[in-house]
């Protein structure tokens, strides 16, 4: 079976063909979302785009993998901060429309979670925790092969549990947030945080400062750099053995821009949840990063149309 995954961006959006048996993107294409158009006229261009993709191909729906709050019933983004004039904006439905086909909406740190599931490193597992380290920390928990997704349709905010309540300062106004931590817009905060103390890291000696430029400069035994890294491990650690405690995953699964930077975050991330969690919990899960790379958004949105119709 062929489906179709969009992965919805509110700069560029994501539009693949994909093999459900083996998991393999046929072919895929990028085109700008242009958020400034208004909602209808963003529609209409993931229409064309996926028109324009599947030329002569046939495909049975489409999976949308959208950021912000997703009534994943009836399709509707409530609301979505990359979208802040999508109040109750029927997504799905309208592009059904226009394409006559069955179209799912699920929030796209979800939609990573089941590509994960159906394709990546949780395949034929039930009990999958799934991190996505990028500019937030989002991810999403599967427990006996169910989405958990809470009474709103609004839960698994892994990146919003609180580690420490008087710490750090989160864009959604908490202190101590996951995301105030292990995402790459609070590695850089805190590498200019540093660097009255290290004006001399190697981290600042490009003009852009980056969350590789980071782990860049801790694999060079940079000294903010180090430190930095233990503070994003530590986080982690913490949060991911609060998880493992109250879920009881066989994998832990990170994805995301940050977790490219390997064994160099991973190593001390395993050990130190190995050192957190309760002697009955030691060895009963796996931390792993996710094998699907570039490829986890477009294959997360084409999961969402195989978990909807195993599941209804």
């Amino acid at each position: 079976m062929k489906i179709i995954g969009v992965d919805l961006g509110g700069t560029f959006t994501k539009i693949g063909l994909v093999d459900s048996n083996t998991g393999k993107i046929i072919k895929k294409k990028e085109i700008e979302t242009m958020v400034e158009l208004g909602g209808d006229a963003v529609v209409k261009r993931i229409s064309e785009g996926i028109n324009e993709l599947v030329g002569s191909e046939t495909y049975e729906a489409v999976g949308i993998g959208s950021p912000g709050s997703i009534d994943i019933e009836n399709g509707i983004v409530r609301f979505s901060p990359n979208f802040p004039d999508w109040i109750d904006f029927p997504l799905g439905p309208k592009l059904s429309n226009l394409l006559n086909k069955k179209v799912y909406v699920e929030n796209d740190a979800n939609s990573f979670a089941l590509g994960e599931k159906w394709f990546g490193a949780g395949k034929g597992k039930k009990h999958i925790i799934v991190l996505t380290l990028g500019t937030g920390v989002g991810g999403g928990i599967i427990s006996h092969d169910i989405l958990i997704t809470g009474a709103n349709g609004i839960g698994a905010e892994l990146g919003h549990v609180i580690i420490n309540p008087k710490g750090r300062l989160c864009g959604c106004g908490n202190y101590g947030c996951l995301e105030a931590y292990a995402s790459a817009t609070a590695i850089i905060k805190m590498a200019y945080e540093g660097r009255k103390k290290f004006p001399d890291s190697i981290i600042f000696k490009n003009d852009k400062v980056t969350a590789k430029a980071v782990f860049d400069a801790a694999k060079s035994n940079d000294r903010l750099g180090l430190i930095i890294r233990d503070e994003v491990v530590e986080a982690l650690a913490v949060a991911i053995a609060s998880f493992i405690h109250t879920f009881n995953p066989e994998v832990v699964i990170i994805g995301g821009g940050i977790s490219k930077a390997g064994e160099f975050l991973f190593k001390p991330l395993k050990s130190r949840v190995n050192e957190l969690v309760m002697p009955s919990f030691k060895n009963s899960f796996e931390i792993i990063q996710s094998p699907l790379v570039e490829n986890a958004s477009i294959l997360g949105a084409a999961s969402i149309v195989l978990q909807r119709r195993k599941t209804t």
